[in-house]
């Protein structure tokens, strides 16, 4: 495959994250942080607005869900979010750049904005035109299948019935060029033969809805953000986009089972503000997201979401590291997938 050596190059950037299923990690990251932090000239005195790129049923909604609830719990500050869909994030992302720089405006963004910048350097760079206040999620893709579908019932007979198709059957996706599942799904596709149309969906609902109803033939997605479908018997995963098994999907094959040779991408979720917010407000801020990372109303939801398969946290520093990574990353990639980089 010609992702391979540049693959391998980059995989040591990913090495860091400790992907394991079988650790407990008996302090969290933010323990030596105070339990308290002074406001900075009584700031907030308001509640905070949260804009999430994503509608609220996806995994950036409940991600932000979640830590606006931790961070609230913590601070006794509220926090209103507005959800701005579109673009894979690219409406939102319009709508926090236009807001005033005073940090009562707060942005929840994944990997796209990254990704985004790595193949048009005139977007917002979320490592420099923004300051991260944390990465609270990272984690690993996975596809998955209707539980009661007759056609197919794993990976091997799924990749059958897919090259039976002629091109006709779908997987319910994102819809940006270049995305992490977008550039995923052309590995998978260029080393297994397949050919399948990837329907386009900004908005978890309608995508989770499209494979329930059975509009689409497969999902593309996270586990954590469909663990209701997976509880309640509705979906089935067929595929774990990792090297090897987690032992909470030690029934499902990896990469490596399937003999697939790329190194995975993963899908990470932070919280940022606008590069020329006030300092000692960016201080407090960033002390309420990392700490709020800790509280347990937030543990217990990444526990919840499957995010403690790979440790989710990153700081400042961490955050802008794997970005300017991911941004590396992505560029070389897109390079040899003939895709214009700007």
């Amino acid at each position: 495959m010609k992702f391979k050596t540049y693959l391998a190059k980059t995989s040591v950037a990913f090495a860091t994250m400790a992907l394991s299923a079988n650790i407990a990690y008996a302090a969290c990251a933010t323990d030596n942080l105070p339990s308290a932090q002074p406001k900075p000239d009584g700031f907030p005195a308001r509640a905070l607005t949260m804009i999430v790129p994503y509608g609220p049923a996806g995994g950036s909604g409940q991600v932000a869900s979640g830590m606006a609830k931790a961070v609230s719990e913590l601070t006794g500050i509220s926090i209103n979010r507005s959800h701005k869909p579109g673009g894979s994030g690219t409406v939102g992302m319009i709508a926090f750049m236009a807001m005033p720089a005073d940090g009562y405006t707060v942005l929840e963004h994944i990997d796209d904005a990254s990704s985004a910048h790595a193949l048009d350097s005139s977007k917002p760079n979320p490592a420099s035109d923004l300051i991260p206040l944390v990465t609270s999620q990272i984690t690993f893709s996975q596809i998955y299948m209707r539980v009661g579908d007759t056609r197919f019932n794993d990976w091997d007979s799924f990749v059958k019935w897919i090259k039976a198709q002629n091109g006709r059957a779908t997987i319910a996706n994102v819809s940006k060029e270049g995305s992490m599942e977008r550039v995923t799904m052309k590995f998978i596709t260029d080393a297994t033969g397949m050919k399948i149309q990837q329907i386009s969906f900004d908005k978890g609902a309608p995508r989770y809805g499209a494979l329930v109803g059975g509009q689409v033939d497969a999902l593309f997605e996270q586990p954590g953000d469909v663990r209701t479908f997976l509880d309640a018997g509705i979906f089935k995963p067929i595929l774990t986009i990792l090297k090897t098994r987690p032992s909470a999907f030690a029934d499902v094959p990896s990469l490596t089972d399937a003999g697939l040779d790329f190194d995975p991408l993963y899908r990470f979720r932070g919280f940022y503000v606008h590069k020329d917010a006030p300092a000692d407000r960016v201080k407090w801020l960033q002390w309420a997201f990392q700490k709020g990372f800790c509280q347990p109303s937030y543990q217990k939801f990444n526990d919840s979401k499957y995010m403690n398969l790979i440790e989710s946290y990153r700081d400042t520093a961490g955050t802008r590291e794997l970005i300017t990574t991911t941004i590396d990353q992505y560029r070389e990639v897109y390079k040899t997938m003939g895709l214009k980089v700007k």
